[in-house]
């Protein structure tokens, strides 16, 4: 569905992408992560037409940017809302530029107040709603005439629980139905959720792409002991379950607690830091 290859962006003396590459598959997925000024952004904004490449080239299903604007959704990563606008006329709105009429736009302005707990808030103005409220309303915006790629910049930021969760909702929904989905977040629990594939943007680069799975492979977890004097032991280790029979084994008090934990993608990409810095 979206090929991205080896695309350049600078401004001046900065170089935003250098060499970015990504491809999104029909009903994939994609957590992109990574720390702000990675590329994300400018990512997204180039592969939505708001922003032409240096080099390097973008395709949607075979066709550029420019070709597919009626069915690419994006919710960027700040909000972009008209404050006087309701949220029902943001939806009618974005529905008729994304080609829906009539009851196909009455229909799908419904399921998506639904999906997103919009229904007690659809004839206030967005200016006087509450930034989970607006959250919510900016995915819907992009979500509302089911385009075939999604390009979702940080949708939960400084979200509640409710917006956070109403909004991962829908996306599994629509890659469920087929859609290509890139999702940024600084938030990794999202990922997980999501079950998405990962990317890791670092300097305009994606350094490391793969399933949850494989880019964890081969890091440490830890094991962690409290003693009966609520002493503890942690241990960084790739085996688990031998480290935690050694240290039991070899306990000279009693243990009040056993704490595994596994390794999670911020252990990933804190080793991908300090491999970069080595």
């Amino acid at each position: 569905m979206l090929e991205v290859v080896e695309l350049v962006k600078r401004y001046g003396p900065v170089t935003a992408l250098d060499g970015f590459t990504l491809s999104v598959a029909a009903g994939e997925i994609v957590g992109l992560v990574g720390h702000n000024g990675a590329g994300k952004t400018t990512f997204v904004e180039i592969v939505s037409n708001l922003l032409r490449p240096d080099s390097g080239h973008v395709t949607i299903d075979g066709k550029p940017p420019s070709a597919m604007r009626g069915q690419v959704g994006v919710a960027p990563q700040h909000i972009a809302l008209y404050p006087t606008v309701t949220v029902r006329e943001h939806l009618r709105l974005f529905g008729r530029l994304g080609g829906l009429r009539r009851a196909a736009l009455d229909s799908a302005v419904d399921d998506l107040a639904g999906m997103l707990r919009l229904n007690e808030i659809m004839d206030r103005r967005t200016g006087r709603l509450s930034g989970g409220q607006q959250r919510r309303t900016q995915a819907a915006t992009a979500l509302i005439h089911r385009p075939s790629m999604l390009l979702l910049d940080e949708p939960t930021a400084g979200a509640d629980l409710e917006t956070r969760q109403a909004i991962l909702d829908v996306v599994k929904q629509r890659a469920g139905e087929g859609a290509a989905v890139v999702y940024t977040t600084h938030y990794l629990p999202e990922i997980t959720e999501l079950r998405a594939t990962i990317a890791v943007a670092r300097n305009g680069l994606v350094i490391a792409r793969g399933t949850h799975d494989e880019l964890l492979e081969g890091l440490p977890g830890e094991v962690r002991l409290v003693l009966d004097n609520e002493e503890e032991v942690s241990v960084s280790t790739t085996e688990p379950t031998a480290t935690l029979i050694d240290l039991l084994k070899n306990a000279d008090r009693p243990i009040s607690a056993v704490d595994v934990r596994n390794p999670s993608l911020d252990d990933l990409y804190h080793s991908l830091a300090v491999r970069d810095a080595s």
